[in-house]
């Protein structure tokens, strides 16, 4: 975009844009005003109030010492900034959110907190937000979060190997079997970073940590200097297992007892200072699941055979069992599933999860030698049989599956930290005088 024409853009929405800011007798005869511009678009002044407002009420509740006002405005704005430049580049990419997929997240929210959507709208009206408003931020989190998955997500993958290696260096040690509450706070150092800048960003973070040391409180100073996503929660990183952490913080955890602060730590986001809060154990988990041995007989639809007509063969074919034909028989020579049908329709033992959702629901509602009636998925139309089922110790399968999960979540975690750090870094971003 030609940045001479964009100001003037900006120019015009700055003149349109003087309206009274609703429900506040502080800011009655306050015009509204353009406090950044971030690409090709603009950040408000009522923006920032609003979300300032949110979010010192929240350190109210949670009370938390609470940092000078320019602070928290300074904070609050450069959220607002990676979140626009985030939907932008979701917006360039393509990505999209149909109406029924957002209506779908909203009513699943409220079902989460046992409502439906009408008494959701309510109780949010009881809390004074805006449901247009609730609407809309779920809306930005669900393009916020395709983005991500798609720029990050999609790149990230973990090896049996890199399983095998945290079990041999940590897992035997029990560090899986503790769960660590940290303090977070970065200081942040720009790709390709001149000596001079680093050696800033370092002394900095010595002072922070000598504050610390000397009794400051972590969350008020989080708050005020961290860079990190966690910033304006006080750094509170929650509870999380060694799995769960940054590889670079695992070893100095493990060093610290309650309320101690690790030496800074390197990395290629910056500097990164962390505090044990509080360190928990767990119990070994023992994990059983159900086992169950299932055959099938799949008609699948074409141009020939319509779903009435799969339908129908099905009730003819389950008929015939019941005259006491053989189902293994009628399998071999019914089924259109080749793999299973050479083996009369048996799929053989299969653990929760293997099969698609429609059939597994089918045929966990089923009793040992019950026949289905005929059920439809993608694959085609079904009539299944469960033959047995058996309790399985799956908890060796189930830890490796978490740790893979865990490690891929530590991955994508830093993998966002700096691909958030290099968008802000390349974005063309003027923060206008007098707004901090």
């Amino acid at each position: 975009m030609n940045k001479k024409n964009g100001f003037k853009w900006f120019l015009v929405v700055a003149l349109l844009g003087k309206f009274l800011l609703a429900g506040s007798s502080v800011y009655a005869e306050y015009l509204d005003r353009i406090v950044a511009v971030v690409e090709d678009d603009v950040i408000l002044d009522s923006e920032l109030y609003r979300e300032v407002a949110s979010i010192t009420q929240k350190l109210r509740e949670a009370n938390t010492k609470m940092p000078p006002t320019y602070i928290i405005r300074k904070q609050v704005l450069e959220r607002l900034i990676i979140d626009k430049l985030q939907r932008q580049l979701a917006k360039r990419s393509g990505i999209r959110v149909t109406e029924e997929m957002l209506k779908s997240s909203v009513t699943d929210i409220a079902r989460q907190n046992g409502m439906n959507l009408q008494q959701f709208k309510q109780e949010l009206g009881k809390q004074k937000i805006s449901y247009d408003s609730f609407v809309e931020s779920v809306k930005n989190e669900i393009v916020i979060n395709q983005l991500r998955g798609r720029e990050i997500g999609s790149r990230i993958k973990v090896t049996d190997r890199e399983v095998d290696h945290f079990l041999e260096t940590q897992g035997q040690a029990g560090v899986d079997k503790i769960e660590y509450r940290l303090g977070h706070i970065l200081i942040a150092i720009p790709e390709g970073a001149s000596s001079t800048k680093i050696q800033k960003a370092r002394a900095k973070t010595n002072r922070i940590i000598k504050d610390l040391k000397a009794g400051a409180d972590f969350k008020q100073k989080a708050i005020s200097v961290s860079d990190g996503g966690q910033a304006l929660q006080g750094g509170d990183l929650g509870w999380r297992t060694a799995s769960q952490m940054p590889t670079l913080f695992v070893e100095q955890t493990r060093k610290l007892r309650a309320g101690e602060i690790a030496d800074p730590i390197r990395s290629p986001s910056g500097f990164h200072i962390i505090k044990l809060l509080e360190a928990k154990g767990l119990s070994d988990e023992v994990h059983i699941i159900t086992e169950t041995k299932v055959r099938h007989i799949l008609i699948k639809t074409n141009e020939l055979t319509n779903d009435a007509e799969a339908k129908k063969r099905l009730v003819d074919i389950k008929e015939r069992i019941a005259n006491g034909e053989k189902f293994s028989v009628l399998a071999q020579s019914n089924s259109e599933d080749t793999g299973s049908a050479l083996k009369g329709g048996d799929l053989g033992w299969v653990e929760p999860g293997a099969l698609v959702a429609a059939f597994e629901k089918t045929m966990n509602a089923l009793a040992i030698n019950e026949i289905s009636e005929p059920i439809q998925t993608q694959f085609g139309w079904h009539m299944i049989q469960v033959l047995e089922r058996k309790e399985k110790d799956n908890s060796e399968d189930f830890k490796r599956d978490q740790i893979k999960e865990e490690i891929r979540k530590r991955k994508i975690e830093e993998e966002t930290e700096l691909w958030l750090r290099r968008l802000r870094d390349e974005a063309y971003v003027d923060i206008h005088a007098g707004t901090l």
